[in-house]
């Protein structure tokens, strides 16, 4: 298949449209403002995806009130076009120029190239049997959660633990759950059963009614005498406060045999505190938090294990070992229920140092080739930046799946933030189409759709455009990719099918969108079609136009070539009815007016009109 044909019905403003793309191929649309070029544009896009209900946002206005024959937008022959990459507006507002990247997600488009991703898979068979016991490993994943949570528990401040944070929050005030305050001996059941938060919040509650009648506000009773006692189950316990004492103590006994005995004892004692929080207790919370949350940090190393974790200049035989886990530096960790969870994943480590020569060199590879093709996209779009007459560049910083394409002024060695504010309306759209260029080149689409692009640019920034887009090597731009340029700009075509067709080398497929009766067909524009105004004029001549017509048209002829001779001043004189022919090439005269023509100039000049247009008759007075 080298084509296929698209049909769009009752789509905005059009009945039908019936458009042919040629696959591989610039395909360019040409046709007037407000003709529906992008209602094609979106018709194409929705109709190719699963939900075809998206379609109806088409829907033409006319029929959204009346509508008895039931019609509905339709787009048919797009179904084979899984996945559609469009430039417009929107794409403009969503990706770029984000505020501390130009390009939303820079690393997958700029860096992740099928190379990368060879050498990636490379790098993830050798430390395979490392990842491999974190994956589908239950028990290993419920104690990194666990512990996990323990560690979010408790937050760090300058001057010791958060006592905002939840685990201070619960154990601050002591264990009032085992310790039931003077007075609220008779509410013990309902405070240590299962469901104390939700009878505190219920007894919480029903306070807010205790001075309205001398009856208890749950059963009714006459409760005069045990109003303070009510009253004081609000004032010793907060639903939030007890949530937090039930959770931090429920984690604590997951964690349970992965503690020392030292710190199993330790915070044992904390959790059955009666009176709260001192110094020591703090001090000995903060030392397991810290001792948890670099644990789970090495954890999620190994878990998440690459080739960035290694620094340029690091050493593959030298750096693995530090990934081993070591329990005498996690003394609230050292048990030998932990040791045992930690013993394959050692033994695993272990496994990939002997192979650490092979991981060595595809780590330098994959560095290699991501340099060299940081490397070549930054001078690929600077170059482009500087040809186009624009003042900026653009530089890859970053480290690994953290890098991003930033921006900076020629005259400023610092990155911008974003781009809006820096750039103009069009140095925006310049930058983001070669951006999306690059998204394309990542994402590769079966189609992708250029809606207006270049029309707001002048002749020397269009052509730019057109060469980074379409004129470099296949896999560094469009070239060789199916792409539709909706457009009402015909410099794109005379530029692409005339006057530089040797170097587009038959890349383009053009044609005319005509819009008649809300109906769109579309006329092939060829080499031939495309005429400068001077063979327009002249092949007007010959033509079967009427005398009047062609007389104009050869007017025209001798004005563009700046030839206003003897013929030119007798087919202005005819055009404009003048009685007497005058010649604007003389000077005026004191009446302001032009003298009038010599008679032998008059008659060189009717001579040469007649010699340009044979069959006409001119009589000369």
């Amino acid at each position: 298949m080298t084509s296929i044909r698209i049909e769009i019905q009752c789509c905005n403003n059009l009945d039908s449209a019936d458009i042919s793309l040629v696959l591989q191929k610039l395909n360019i649309k040409f046709a007037p403002n407000g003709t529906g070029k992008s209602t094609i544009a979106k018709a194409v896009l929705l109709g190719a995806k699963e939900n075809q209900n998206l379609l109806n946002e088409l829907m033409p206005f006319k029929l959204r009130k009346e509508n008895p024959e039931k019609k509905k937008p339709e787009v048919n022959g797009a179904e084979a076009l899984k996945n559609i990459m469009c430039f417009n507006e929107e794409y403009v507002s969503q990706f770029v120029f984000k505020q501390n990247e130009l390009l939303s997600n820079s690393f997958d488009i700029f860096i992740r190239t099928d190379a990368y991703k060879q050498r990636e898979q490379e790098i993830e068979a050798l430390v395979s049997a490392i990842k491999q016991l974190f994956s589908g490993n239950k028990e290993l994943e419920a104690l990194i959660n666990t512990l996990k949570e323990m560690g979010n528990a408790f937050k760090l401040s300058k001057t010791g633990l958060d006592k905002k944070s939840t685990g201070m929050r619960g154990l601050s005030s002591g264990n009032k759950i085992m310790h039931v305050p003077d007075g609220l001996e008779s509410y013990s059941p309902f405070i240590q059963s299962k469901n104390s938060v939700g009878w505190i919040d219920w007894q919480t509650k029903g306070c807010e009614f205790v001075e309205l009648s001398d009856n208890c506000p749950f059963c009714s009773s006459n409760a005069l005498d045990k109003k303070e006692q009510i009253k004081k189950v609000g004032q010793e316990y907060d639903k939030n406060t007890i949530k937090n004492l039930i959770a931090i103590i429920d984690v604590i006994g997951k964690l349970g045999d992965y503690f020392s005995d030292e710190a199993k004892e330790r915070l044992t004692k904390i959790t059955t505190l009666k009176e709260g929080l001192k110094k020591e207790h703090e001090e000995a919370l903060a030392t397991v938090k810290k001792q948890i949350d670099n644990f789970t940090e090495n954890l999620e190393k190994l878990r998440t294990l690459s080739a960035f974790q290694f620094k340029d200049g690091d050493k593959v035989t030298e750096k693995l070992p530090e990934y081993k886990l070591d329990l005498q530096f996690f003394s609230e960790l050292k048990s030998r229920k932990m040791q045992e969870a930690i013993e394959p994943i050692n033994a695993s480590i272990d496994k990939v140092i002997v192979q650490a020569g092979q991981l060595q060199g595809k780590i330098n590879q994959q560095r290699g080739e991501m340099k060299k093709t940081i490397e070549r996209h930054q001078k690929d779009i600077n170059e482009f930046l500087s040809y186009a007459g624009y003042c900026y560049a653009v530089e890859v910083v970053g480290e690994g799946e953290q890098s991003q394409l930033k921006l900076r002024h020629i005259d400023l060695d610092e990155h911008l933030s974003g781009g809006n504010q820096h750039l103009s309306f069009g140095e925006r759209n310049a930058f983001s189409i070669v951006l999306f260029m690059y998204e394309c080149l990542a994402k590769r689409p079966d189609l992708i759709i250029l809606d207006d692009p270049i029309s707001s640019f002048d002749k020397n920034k269009k052509y730019a455009i057109l060469e980074m887009l379409f004129r470099r090597d296949a896999d560094l731009c469009l070239k060789g990719k199916t792409v539709l340029m909706l457009t009402h700009d015909v410099e794109p075509i005379i530029d692409t099918v005339k006057s530089l067709s040797d170097k587009f080398r038959n890349q383009t497929s053009a044609s005319f969108l005509k819009l008649a009766t809300g109906r769109i067909s579309e006329c092939d524009i060829g080499k031939d079609d495309i005429q400068t105004f001077s063979q327009i004029c002249r092949n007007a001549l010959t033509s079967d136009k009427d005398d009047v017509i062609k007389l104009i048209y050869l007017r025209r002829h001798f004005e563009i070539s700046d030839n206003k001779g003897d013929a030119y001043q007798v087919l202005s004189n005819i055009l404009h009815k003048r009685e007497h022919a005058i010649d604007t090439r003389r000077a005026k005269g004191f009446d302001d007016k032009y003298p009038e023509m010599e008679s032998a100039s008059f008659n060189a000049g009717c001579g040469e009109v007649l010699n340009h247009m044979s069959g006409l008759h001119m009589t000369i007075y």
